[in-house]
């Protein structure tokens, strides 16, 4: 049997950060959890026919609000004309929670390499009934040319109508999943045709976490080895010469 893991999970609490921040007691935890669900899913349903291409949703409280963070390629969309939708949106997690909600937006800066973009951008182009492979091949050249080491997309389902359903991989790039060094991400969504849901996982490695430090590190040694390498030589040489 496979034994397959989150990538994001498997880094979570050691190099990267949880999605929600916040401390509760026993008593108040299972309700504080099912209610940062809530409002994840609550936000996504809302904002679906708008597109905005959201990446990550991050929640953190305090004693006197909650506040929101939503990481989207398209702010506009979730913002409005003035900002009036995003007041509306606030207005709306308040009378869901009960409690004093600021909506805040992260714009991503290369939107080609997050992962659940990509998910995303790919499923509505299948709900336009677009070519599967055509559509993958696009996605992983977009990734790749926007700077990412490697990209993995797998797609399940009913793929160009056919009768039975099937799994259709493919993978350009590295993408070590078991090293924790390494900056893989995840993104998942489905894609609602006429035929039926296909599912649709992507992989991104954007690098290394530690490559600056790694390179700080490493830059001085070549010039040491030169250095020791330049008196060798001409001893050897005036060794020959006597």
């Amino acid at each position: 049997m496979g034994q397959k893991i989150h990538p994001t999970g498997f880094r979570t609490g050691i190099m990267i950060g949880w999605q929600s921040q916040w401390y509760a007691n026993k008593n108040d935890f299972a309700d504080l959890l099912v209610e940062d669900h809530k409002i994840r899913t609550f936000i996504v349903k809302l904002l679906k026919k708008k597109r905005p291409q959201i990446s990550k949703i991050r929640i953190d409280r305090t004693r006197e609000k909650v506040i929101v963070t939503i990481s989207s390629a398209k702010i506009g969309v979730i913002i409005g004309k003035k900002g009036a939708d995003i007041d509306k949106l606030t207005q709306l997690l308040q009378n869901l929670t009960r409690r004093v909600i600021e909506v805040k937006t992260m714009e991503v800066g290369r939107p080609e390499t997050d992962p659940q973009i990509v998910a995303q951008e790919i499923a509505e182009q299948l709900e336009k009934r677009a070519s599967f492979r055509r559509t993958m091949k696009q996605a992983m050249e977009k990734a790749m040319d926007a700077g990412a080491k490697g990209i993995k997309l797998q797609l399940a389902g009913r793929l160009g109508g056919s009768e039975m359903a099937r799994c259709e991989k493919t993978m350009q790039g590295s993408i070590p999943l078991s090293t924790l060094r390494a900056k893989v991400e995840y993104g998942f969504t489905e894609a609602s045709t006429s035929q039926g849901n296909i599912g649709i996982k992507v992989w991104v490695n954007n690098g290394d976490y530690l490559t600056e430090d790694s390179a700080e590190s490493q830059a001085p040694a070549p010039a040491r080895t030169r250095r020791r390498r330049g008196p060798r030589r001409d001893g050897d040489q005036g060794g020959g010469g006597n």
